[in-house]
Parts: C-alpha cells; structure tokens; sequence
C-alpha cells in the first residue's frame, strides 16, 4: 500500500490504504468500524454508533468558522464484493491488493472499493487534519449501502445537527449530482420438480465468462451483456431441439451489479454432444458479433463434468426457461426530463438453484415511484403466468432535485472559479442514500460529487489519481464557503 500512500492528497490516500487493508464487505463492516472509532476517539473526537451501525463522528469548527452552518460529509462503510472467477479471494478476510496503474488506481481480480472508500478516506482525512478550514462538522458513516441501504434506513432524527449534507459517492469528476434514483428488489421464487437423470447422456457445464458486469444504474445504459439472460436466450433457443436437461443454473452475486459470469449445468444425448458444442459456438460466434463494441471478451465454454443424479422435471424446465427469457432487464425508459438519464431499469442480478426452488433475484430503479410501480406490475403479471411467486422488498425512494439548492449552487460555483469551467449538474439513475435521509431530515439542503470511477461493482473497478485530487480541492473550498448560521 505505499505507493498508494505516496499519492495525492496523500491524508486521503493513506487512509483509503488502511480502509484496503480492512475486509469491509457489505454485512461485514465492524472491523473497519472499530478502527475508525478508536481512531476518532484517540483524537479525541466525539463519537456515537446508532442501533444498526452507522458511525456519526462530530469536529469542532476551525477557528474563525464557528458560526458558519454545521455541515455533514457522508460516505459508506461497506463495498461490493465481486472478483473474477479464477481469483482466490475472501472479502471477509483478505485485504483488497491495490495497486497503481498510470493514473489509475486498480485492484487486482477484485472490485476496488473506491466506491465509497474514496469519499470516506476524504471525510476522515479532514476530521484527521489540524490545517482545514472548515465549520461544524458532522461525518456520518452508514452501513450496508450496497446490499440493501439498511444504514441509510436506520438514520433517526436528531442524530444529525447538520443543515447542509454533502454525499461523497458520485462517479464523475466535473458532475453534481441533485438527484437519484428510488428502487427495490424482486424475488422470483420458481417451484420447481425433479426427475431421475436419464440414460445415455453426457453431463456438461456451459459456462459465460469475460462480460464486464458493472454497476446496475450508473452502467445499465451502455449495453452490456448480462449473463443470466444472455444464457436463458440460448435455451429458450436449444433446449428442446437438442433435449437438454437442466442439473442447476447460477449467475451473478449481486442483485446490484450486471452479471459477468453464470453457469448452467446440462445434460444432453450423448448422440447430440457434437450438435450442442456446434449450437454454443454458433451462439458464442453471434454473440461476439452483436456485442463487439462492449463486450470484446466474452466466452463460451463447455466442459464435461460428473453426471448429476436428477435434472428438472420437464415442465419445471419449461417454465423457469421461458421466465428468464420473458423477464425484461435493463433500460425500460430514458427521462424526458434529464436528457441522457435512465429513468427506469431492471437488472436480473442473480440466479441461484434451491432444492425445492430457483431464485432470481432483480432489482428495479426509477427516477419516478410511477415507473418502479409499472416495471412491479409486470413482474408480478410474469410471476402469475408462470406459476411463480415474486415478492417486493426494501423500496428506498429517490431524491427529488431541487434546482433552487443552495449547497448546490455552492459547488457549482466554487467548482468554475477553481477549474474555469461550467459543471455538469445531474441526476444519477442509482441508489445514493440521500433520498432516504430526507424521511428524518426534511429540511437538509444536499448534494452529491466525488472523483472518477469506472467500472464500479465488478472487478475492473478503477479511480483516477488526478481526480481524487480534483474532487478534494473542491471538497476543502466548498467547506470554506459554507455561509454563517442565520
């Protein structure tokens, strides 16, 4: 992690090394939490963790600043765990390997956790330091962002002293962000009947390796494959002519990220091996020429494995191929209102073979609760025509832009003075918590902005040098433009 500590700002980067050294996957972040707290209480630093878990660390004002209006930067514990299928890796011990690239900071066969780490090692590095000015300051630390924004739900009023929010997990230098999406989860629950393995068959595994995944907002726009329908459209197309069977499905781990990867485990005539490694090749050959621009690495493989003892029942089968291949996923409809956001989407984010059962587990965002409400009423009409159920949980709402915002104004205009350039103010089609913390605090003026992050989610997840130190100037000249407490 040196060299990752020699970068600028080096106090933001030296405490992103330590939140890398610290497994802090979603549902697991009490290792890093504990840090933090002896940390901030070592400097002496007032310091309250809430009934879920979130850490709310307070700082006196700077000198000079003590009338200025309390302010509260805000970042989440938790990262995404997601690696690629050839790396051994446990997010729940091993440290993240980072390293730096040009000016990319990567992670090796691992989701990085720039997203949020960056804006977290931010917020500590200003608590931490003696020389920024700044006015009452507030940072709160939520948990479980990731994997169902529980710390974000948890939040109470009168915890928070703050008038004034600033987010930290936004992905693009030279954006602002105003507004975000709502969303909530779908399950699928498909019944499911077995049946002894037949006679005379060959077992395989057809596998779907080298998509890119990503974040299931911020990159559902670009087209990418997604493994779990990419695999249910070729046996929608197959299954039946080449008599295949099906053992189990997998794809995906997180109803959050696109899908890189998924497996079916198959049983077909040993008379017709030949004709299904020409139907995977054919397919893979297609999909390779409609995905060329993004998707330059996919691949399709077949492997012989242990024949199972039972494969689906036939009609069981049927079913779970027709619902995957029926269920819509990815941008349902762009804004009108914000040119180039989605304002509603659907990833079908992971597949998972029960004993009595298949999951599919989607998650829905909306800028609109209209457009969340229509894409349910669809999955619910495809659950009733299946014979599946499909249960709805965790609804988060959006946040509403707000033109008239003050902070926002603030930002934008310290933005131009330092960089003499306009920033592009937005709404993001993802989950920030701010929408949530509207319910206790009403009133909060917020805004959003952060460095340049690719590839969020998924293992290529990468954060530009350059513009973390970007986004730390302007976090350090909007705190010294806070206005004085009316």
């Amino acid at each position: 992690m040196s060299a990752l500590s020699s970068l600028y700002p080096q106090p933001l980067w030296q405490w992103f090394a330590q939140i890398c050294a610290i497994p802090h996957p979603s549902k697991h972040e009490q290792a890093l939490s504990q840090h933090i707290q002896h940390w901030a209480r070592d400097k002496g630093l007032a310091v309250i963790e809430d009934q879920v878990g979130n850490l709310i660390i307070k700082k006196p004002a700077t000198a000079g600043f003590e009338n200025r209006k309390v302010v509260v930067i805000q970042a989440h514990l938790d990262m995404v765990p997601q690696k690629n299928a050839d790396k051994v890796h446990d997010f729940t011990k091993d440290p993240i390997d980072a390293y730096v690239d040009g000016d990319w900071v990567k992670a090796r066969g691992t989701t990085l956790g720039a997203d949020n780490g960056i804006g977290m090692a931010s917020a500590l590095a200003i608590l931490g330091s003696d020389e920024i000015e700044h006015g009452p300051l507030e940072v709160l630390l939520t948990v479980d962002e990731e994997a169902g924004m529980t710390g974000a739900f948890g939040v109470e009023p009168g915890m928070l002293d703050a008038e004034i929010l600033i987010n930290t997990d936004s992905e693009q230098e030279g954006e602002i962000y105003m507004g975000c999406a709502g969303g909530v989860d779908a399950e699928f629950t498909v019944p499911v009947q077995w049946q002894a393995t037949a006679a005379g068959v060959t077992a395989v595994d057809l596998s779907l390796t080298g998509l890119k995944g990503g974040h299931s907002g911020v990159n559902i726009h670009l087209g990418r494959g997604n493994a779990n329908k990419l695999l249910a459209r070729f046996l929608a197309d197959h299954a039946t002519a080449l008599e295949l069977a099906i053992a189990s499905f997998s794809g995906g781990s997180l109803r959050n990220a696109i899908p890189r990867e998924a497996t079916v485990s198959l049983t077909v005539p040993a008379t017709k091996l030949t004709q299904l490694q020409q139907a995977v090749d054919q397919f893979e050959a297609l999909l390779q020429f409609e995905l060329a621009a993004v998707e330059p690495a996919l691949k399709l493989s077949l492997t012989e494995v242990v024949t199972p003892a039972q494969v689906l029942a036939a009609q069981s089968q049927n079913t779970l191929i027709h619902l995957l291949n029926l269920c819509p996923n990815g941008v349902m409809r762009m804004s009108d209102e914000v040119a180039g956001v989605t304002e509603t989407s659907l990833n079908m984010g992971v597949i998972s073979t029960k004993e009595q059962s298949i999951q599919v587990l989607c998650l829905i965002r909306s800028l609109i609760d209209s457009g969340r409400q229509q894409v349910e009423s669809m999955l619910t009409s495809l659950a009733q025509l299946s014979g599946a159920a499909v249960k709805f949980s965790g609804a988060y709402p959006g946040w509403k832009p707000n033109p008239d915002s003050p902070v926002m104004a603030i930002v934008r205009d310290t933005y131009q003075d330092i960089y003499h350039k306009e920033p592009v103010i937005m709404v993001i089609h993802a989950g920030l918590e701010c929408g949530l913390f509207k319910k206790p605090y009403p009133d909060m003026d917020m805004v959003s902005i952060g460095p340049t992050i690719r590839f969020p989610h998924g293992p290529d997840e990468m954060v530009n040098i350059t513009t973390v130190g970007q986004y730390w100037e302007l976090l350090l000249a909007v705190l010294k433009r806070i206005p004085e407490r009316c």
